[in-house]
């Protein structure tokens, strides 16, 4: 039986059309009236129609005091992308659908335990701080379950990357709910259901990569890799909250850092990182154009360098394209052996 209760089928109620049944509650309401009062004068006008009399006062009392009462239990109304799920005694009744007035039966009510939670944590924070139950302030919340794209932004986290860095990470997830009768039945609050595995989730993903690539390396990482990133956490939660009926239609990272304790550190070893690979680019540059520029004398004939001058020349261009600072040059007026 418990194993049964796991996997609630949503089942969807055709109700009747809500408007017709309100109409024409109203027009029996208005007509209870004058079977009051025609009661009334048939009880004191001829005996032999008392009863007749009687009865119209009681049906006519009955149906205006209780009855029209009850029906008008039984309409809902539903907005676009809105459901209820009913209950009958206990048991699971179905799930209402669509936009409009629909008519149930008035002794089914509708259940949403996310939002009862909810209202039940409301009352007893108010009663924890006034100290009297008395002063209950809380409002009946609507119990219609949101059939809407919902985004869920839970709090950054520190997790630790696959080489024990620890980074702060934030995930935002679009998801909206496709089986009411598993959301309401099938966990207890399934916005903090969802909330809790996209936390569990989020920290698994992030164990199995890195911050960022180390250098020379092809591997995945949590910077590099994105889109990958996504998909791997949208199919992890989604697999965590199907028993909830939800649908995980995006989950996007939208913050990550090195945590404060190392992010000094990281910053310095990117700055060294960047002038190594800059200061590499230069090198490469220099050496062609040193390159291109023995060449080109040595193609135009337009001097005649031995090895110890090419090595000289050589010198003093690489510390001119490569310096720091704007090279002081020197002019030699005389000869240059």
């Amino acid at each position: 039986m418990q194993q049964k209760a796991l996997y609630y089928e949503e089942k969807q109620l055709h109700a009747r059309n809500g408007l017709v049944i309100l109409f024409l509650n109203i027009i029996l309401m208005i007509a209870s009236i004058p079977a009051i009062v025609f009661g009334s004068i048939m009880t004191a006008k001829d005996s032999n129609t008392v009863y007749i009399g009687i009865l119209l006062i009681i049906v006519g009392i009955l149906y205006l005091c209780v009855i029209d009462w009850i029906i008008f239990l039984g309409i809902k109304i539903l907005k676009p992308n809105e459901a209820l799920v009913l209950t009958l005694f206990g048991k699971y009744h179905g799930t209402l659908k669509g936009e409009g007035i629909f008519f149930v039966n008035p002794f089914c009510s509708a259940t949403n335990p996310s939002v009862e939670n909810q209202q039940e944590s409301t009352v007893s924070a108010e009663v924890g701080v006034s100290g009297n139950v008395s002063v209950k302030t809380a409002k009946t919340k609507n119990k219609k379950i949101s059939l809407k794209a919902m985004t869920l932004n839970n709090e950054k986290q520190k997790v630790n990357d696959q080489l024990g860095n620890p980074i702060i990470i934030g995930i935002a997830v679009i998801w909206k709910v496709t089986n009411t009768a598993k959301a309401v039945f099938n966990v207890d609050n399934y916005q903090e259901f969802l909330s809790i595995q996209c936390d569990s989730a989020l920290r698994n993903i992030v164990r199995l990569y890195p911050y960022d690539v180390s250098e020379g390396g092809d591997e995945k990482s949590l910077r590099g890799s994105s889109q990958e990133i996504a998909e791997n956490l949208k199919k992890e939660i989604q697999q965590r909250v199907e028993i909830a009926g939800l649908t995980v239609m995006e989950a996007r990272i939208t913050h990550l850092a090195y945590a404060p304790e190392i992010a000094a550190v990281m910053l310095q070893r990117q700055q060294a990182s960047a002038i190594i690979d800059a200061r590499k680019m230069i090198v490469e540059g220099a050496v062609s154009m040193v390159d291109m520029a023995l060449s080109k004398l040595g193609e135009e004939n337009i001097v005649q360098l031995d090895e110890e001058r090419k090595a000289q020349m050589v010198s003093n261009l690489m510390i001119v394209l490569c310096g720091n600072k704007d090279p002081q040059p020197v002019v030699n007026s005389g000869s240059i052996y």
